[in-house]
């Protein structure tokens, strides 16, 4: 016994070990993205006339900010668009929307690192998504209403006016702080170059964003000299300006950014994967048994009856403080990913705990508005002022009615698709972050009738889809008889099937045979197996269940709820 608490205490210093080259690598992840494509992102941002469009904003918005891996990049070239006059607030702020959407695509990817376990990466990408459902609901409902009547344009701009604002310090960088020693010696990036492509200064197009020069300071040195006309000394003054030479492995490779970002790129995902699995592979071996009890009934668990419903809004000032501490969202929601996946925390804690590190991300952007210069502090207070108020809206539409918690239901079920079909996840990320937005950007761009035209009736045909779905689940009587099923529909209209058929055969020509033996094998012949583990087995051949609905329902539309471990009615 004491061997085994001996060996467990020694784990601690790995685990942190662990998470702290974890975020190292988020670090070098987002430096990657910047420099393979932070050009690219800038002259998207350059074009002002599209930007106006506030669809095509939160378009940029999103590819920008999935580009540079950073919503904070995202925003200060916002900041510094509107306080110069090329952006007014009212078309900053569905770009704001964008990047909100956009920096969730990194906990998505850590998910699919958990792929290799098919309970373990239904639960993390279920924890994942529902950041991603809250900002595209969010999205769907606040975008039409600030286009309409432009209440976080005024709210803002009644804030910004009412309060004598002055400017205040930077926040605390505690993360970089930890952070820097490591980054630091393994790349450095000018952000200015960004920002000043995507403010049309076009002499620094051809400049690197690898700096090359830091520790700028600047020497004054007084000089006594003698003055033969007036037969006297005179006293002089000189600044001299002092650079010190970066000390980073890329400082003078004369590699271009697109060949040190790929590099960069390829060596943090490989960092970031091995770390992800070691981290996973720890806290399966700590939190075992009376342990893993413990501590998921801490977590998880609501206060007394009647203060139950305080335990989320506690959830989500914890997710805020922690965002805050930290600095970024995106590494909080990616820490807690791995923890969703082996079942510390459930998706319904996830959720307010997520909700939270929104509100947090943009408070530490509030504060860094408030450092920045006399010119640019009103117009960058309103721009992060509005990025809070539309988290503040969104947490009002999507949590304090259990029914509308909709982002835990769709990443449910975004859960039950990849578990099935694992290829469903790289789909997801492929289509939601650039395949859908680049669609509705060239629509916008071809014009306000054409967006509406073909838009409104797909989404129309979606909902009618979820809505007849339900009721076939739950109340089929309702229906008339030819919309209780879906079976006389041809099959790829109403099931993955054919599509998981075609990528098997040419994904995994190698294990034909294998998969031809699993196929002759039926569920009567695993009695030992529940009903459930035997369909689970069937999986990635993909043989039950269309992909409208959930795979494991029951005849009275019971869904098995394996995130929480109980049955519950959809």
């Amino acid at each position: 016994m004491g061997k085994h608490i001996f060996i467990n205490i020694c784990k601690i210093p790995l685990l942190l070990l662990f998470l702290y080259m974890f975020i190292c690598s988020l670090d070098i992840l987002s430096s990657a993205f910047q420099l393979a494509g932070g050009k690219v992102a800038g002259d998207i941002f350059k074009d002002n006339a599209v930007l106006s469009n506030p669809v095509a904003g939160l378009v940029v918005g999103i590819l920008v900010t999935v580009l540079v891996q950073s919503s904070s990049t995202s925003t200060s070239i916002v900041v510094s668009l509107v306080s110069s006059g090329l952006l007014d607030v009212g078309s900053a702020i569905p770009i704001i929307m964008g990047s909100n959407i956009g920096t969730s695509v990194t906990n998505t990817i850590v998910a699919l690192m958990q792929a290799g376990e098919r309970e373990e990466f239904k639960r993390a990408f279920a924890g994942a998504t529902v950041h991603d459902c809250f900002n595209w609901l969010s999205v769907l409902v606040l975008l039409p209403l600030e286009a309409i009547t432009g209440v976080m344009r005024l709210t803002s701009e009644a804030v910004v006016e009412s309060f004598n604002i002055v400017t205040g310090e930077d926040g605390p960088e505690l993360l970089k702080v930890i952070t820097e020693p490591i980054t630091k010696r393994i790349i450095q990036l000018d952000k200015n170059v960004i920002v000043g492509i995507a403010t049309g200064q076009e002499v620094l197009r051809n400049k690197s964003l690898i700096k090359v020069w830091c520790h700028t300071y600047i020497t004054i040195q007084e000089n006594v000299s003698f003055v033969p006309s007036e037969n006297s000394t005179a006293q002089t003054t000189s600044l001299h300006m002092n650079a010190k030479k970066c000390t980073h492995l890329f400082v003078e490779t004369g590699l271009s950014d697109l060949a040190v970002g790929l590099i960069l790129l390829a060596s943090s995902l490989l960092v970031l994967c091995t770390c992800l699995l070691l981290l996973v592979k720890l806290l399966n071996s700590l939190l075992q048994g009376q342990v893993a009890k413990a501590i998921q009934k801490i977590i998880n668990t609501d206060f007394p009856f009647p203060f139950g419903w305080l335990t989320g809004y506690l959830a989500i000032l914890v997710g805020a403080g922690m965002t805050f501490v930290v600095q970024s969202s995106s590494v909080f929601t990616s820490a807690i990913t791995p923890l969703i996946g082996i079942g510390v925390i459930s998706i319904e804690r996830a959720y307010p705990l997520t909700l939270g590190s929104n509100i947090g991300t943009t408070t530490t952007a509030i504060l860094a508005a408030l450092a920045s210069p006399g010119d640019k502090l009103a117009a960058a207070f309103q721009v992060a002022l509005c990025h809070f108020i539309f988290n503040i809206l969104g947490i009002l539409l999507w949590y304090p009615v259990p029914l509308s918690r909709l982002p835990i239901r769709m990443a449910r079920f975004l859960g039950e698709r990849t578990a099935k079909y694992r290829w469903f996840a790289v789909l997801y990320l492929i289509l939601c972050f650039l395949l859908l937005p680049s669609i509705i950007f060239a629509l916008s761009m071809a014009g306000w009738q054409i967006l509406v035209g073909i838009c409104v009736p797909c989404v129309a045909v979606l909902l009618c889809i979820v809505v007849v779905n339900r009721l076939q689940s739950q109340k089929p009587h309702l229906l008339p008889w030819w919309l209780q099923t879906w079976d006389h529909l041809p099959l790829w209209m109403h099931s993955l099937k054919p599509m998981d058929n075609i990528i098997t055969r040419v994904t995994l020509c190698c294990r034909e045979t294998r998969n031809n033996d699993q196929s002759r094998t039926s569920p009567e012949d695993l009695p030992q197996l529940t009903e459930y583990e035997a369909e689970k087995n069937f999986a990635p051949l993909a043989h039950n269940g269309p992909a409208l609905i959930y795979g494991y329902e029951t005849e009275t539309g019971a869904v098995f709820d394996t995130l929480n471990g109980k049955s519950s009615r959809l």
